[in-house]
């Protein structure tokens, strides 16, 4: 099981999506439409975060994705296909010292809105913000070999930001 380590935040993650998304342009050009930095790597004030850069793409046709399977792989890049969640695609990067996760969705898909309304919230309220990343760093301590109790504990929170941010 991947142990669940948090870190200070760090200007170095926005560095990396900005390696990462020039690399990830140039491989899905053709199905491109869209690409963001999302996560708690990308809120400065949320303040803690794993050190893995969250991507979120927005391509023309779900389907072709499976096409640059290979590509993804030569750069590091694991397919696991939808992983539990139907319409995208999904590809971390670094094995158990994961560096990057990539989420995949189709244009018009509900969870690219459902992603960015959750980081915009964050964005306009730093007091949320705040809170979000000390709970985080109280369930790494909680629960710092059980990743999955880690996420578990998150996402009840998560919802309820995202359903702020839709009122």
């Amino acid at each position: 099981m991947r142990k669940t380590n948090i870190h200070s935040w760090t200007k170095e993650w926005a560095m990396a999506y900005e390696q990462e998304q020039k690399l990830l342009k140039e491989i899905l050009k053709d199905e491109l439409v869209d690409i963001f930095h999302i996560g708690s790597t990308s809120v400065p004030t949320i303040g803690y975060a794993k050190p893995i850069i969250d991507i979120l793409i927005v391509v023309k046709e779900i389907e072709k994705v499976d096409r640059y399977n290979e590509a993804l792989q030569k750069v590091g890049y694991e397919p696991k296909g939808k992983n539990g969640i139907a319409g995208r695609r999904y590809f971390p990067k670094g094995r158990q010292n994961r560096t990057h996760h990539v989420h995949i969705f189709q244009v018009g898909n509900e969870h690219i809105q459902t992603h960015l309304d959750f980081k915009m919230y964050l964005m306009a309220h730093p007091d949320d913000a705040k809170a979000y990343g000390e709970m985080k760093l109280k369930l790494a301590k909680q629960f710092p070999d059980n990743h999955h109790m880690y996420q578990e504990g998150k996402q009840e929170f998560v919802y309820e930001l995202v359903e702020r941010e839709r009122s």
